[in-house]
């Protein structure tokens, strides 16, 4: 769409503001949908709606991952100096690089939203002082547990997409 819109070739359309709310707007959508009942289904509390806290806080964590997983790549692989690598990935272009690097990377940030997402449901009178001894308990694990999630679908779904398109797109100009 931003291609045609801009009367410009298919090829050089891969990131930007239209691409992230489009994306947005379908993870966010269905990820949401997926939060609110992963959460009550594996919850320590009886079933009731998520507090708007929880739906902020996922949605945060969500557009992270997501400016990190389609549009922050191709803005880091001109920075990636392949010359600078070692030598087992010189042979990766440094597009395939940022794709796998950015998705894991955002985790660092974007856990500690999901894990207080999960708190603000399951205590919901939790004092500061207790959300933040969950958060140093379960950061690790948690956040290594979403770059194994993120890196696969990300990462390798990301690669293997923007290869793809990229040979499609050139078949069509």
């Amino acid at each position: 769409m931003s291609s045609t819109v801009r009367n410009t070739p298919f090829t050089s359309t891969t990131h930007g503001t239209a691409k992230f709310a489009a994306t947005s707007a379908a993870n966010l959508s269905l990820g949401l949908w997926k939060d609110t009942h992963f959460t009550r289904l594996f919850s320590t509390t009886a079933p009731r709606p998520l507090p708007p806290a929880s739906y902020a806080l996922f949605t945060l964590r969500d557009s992270l991952t997501i400016f990190a997983s389609f549009n922050l790549p191709p803005l880091m692989a001109p920075y990636i100096p392949k010359d600078a690598l070692p030598a087992a990935l010189q042979a990766l272009q440094p597009q395939s690089i940022a794709q796998f690097a950015a998705p894991a990377a955002v985790q660092l940030l974007s856990t500690p939203f999901h894990l207080l997402g999960l708190d603000c449901y399951n205590r919901a009178g939790a004092l500061p002082r207790e959300r933040w001894g969950l958060l140093r308990r379960a950061y690790a694990m948690s956040c290594l547990a979403r770059v194994g999630r993120i890196v696969p679908a990300f990462g390798v779904g990301g690669v293997v997409n923007t290869t793809l398109r990229r040979r499609l797109m050139a078949g069509l100009e």
